[in-house]
């Protein structure tokens, strides 16, 4: 990370793994270009976030996985529309966001 500053790593913790298990960390520290420790202290970080850093760590999570698809938008906005609506059933309809114009 450009910025920050890394705490100094002064602990050792000797974990015994399956080959299959072992195997996926190699993997995907070789692909991200990082170290199996490294993958380890991340998994932590997100699995198990110091106290006050569960949304942070959570939107980690959401940030690095794949992407995956989404519906269209004028789909998603007439959905969000319907959810108020049903929310708020002694109101008026509730007319949709303007659309910004696109530059």
């Amino acid at each position: 990370m450009v910025g920050t500053v890394q705490p100094v790593l002064g602990r050792r913790l000797h974990v015994l793994l399956d080959d299959g298990r072992f195997e996926r960390l190699h993997r995907l520290a070789g692909d991200r270009g990082v170290s199996v420790g490294s993958l380890v202290r991340h998994a932590l970080d997100v699995a198990y976030p110091a106290d006050g850093q569960r949304r942070s760590a959570a939107a980690a999570a959401i940030l690095d996985s794949p992407a995956a698809p989404s519906p269209k938008l004028d789909d998603l906005r007439a959905e969000l529309v319907a959810l108020r609506e049903a929310s708020v059933p002694d109101h008026a309809p509730l007319a949709p966001p303007a659309r910004k114009a696109r530059r």
